[in-house]
């Protein structure tokens, strides 16, 4: 079945397409006389996706000069926060040496500004960040990423947890 839900509409007895265009959805992904598990989709809030954002791009411009090498750009701060908060996706290299190891990670690191690489003896792990977009991640997901993303923030910044979304809070 297609990832993308079909809207639908409850008349007090079944669930109907909501338009003609629902319809012929709903006959391509499903069978007549079939049994199928209804789960309500709760769409993210655009209001929420642009706080996240824009604490992060406040948070970036409070950090300290010694921290900008390593988070150059708002989006290095939320990816790498998203990586070391488990939002990540993780592949593995095993290699025959240690220095083969360190060929690797250095033919990787470019593919990827937003990668962790990291070589331990003769293994190479590399980690990239989930994608929040709303086709990949839903409310749910997307409100706990932010949640620990902000943690991770304020923790690096060494402030009380909260405090980089309260601060673009009164900003506004």
């Amino acid at each position: 079945m297609n990832a993308a839900p079909i809207i639908f509409q409850w008349d007090g007895e079944a669930m109907v397409p909501a338009s003609p265009f629902w319809s012929r959805k709903a006959d391509q992904e499903f069978v007549i006389g079939e049994t199928y598990k209804l789960v309500e989709h709760h769409d993210r809030s655009k209001v929420s996706h642009n706080h996240f954002f824009a604490n992060i791009a406040g948070a970036h411009g409070n950090l300290p000069d010694l921290m900008l090498e390593q988070y150059p750009t708002p989006e290095h701060l939320r990816k790498r926060a998203l990586v070391f908060k488990g939002y990540r996706d993780e592949r593995t290299i095993v290699c025959a040496t240690a220095a083969e190891a360190q060929r690797v990670a250095a033919f990787i690191r470019p593919m990827d500004d937003f990668a962790v690489v990291t070589v331990r003896e003769a293994v190479v792990r590399v980690w990239t960040a989930k994608s929040q977009s709303m086709k990949a991640m839903g409310a749910k997901d997307f409100q706990a990423s932010k949640s620990d993303v902000l943690d991770f923030i304020d923790d690096l910044l060494g402030v009380e947890r909260g405090a980089t979304a309260s601060n673009v809070r009164s900003a506004a």
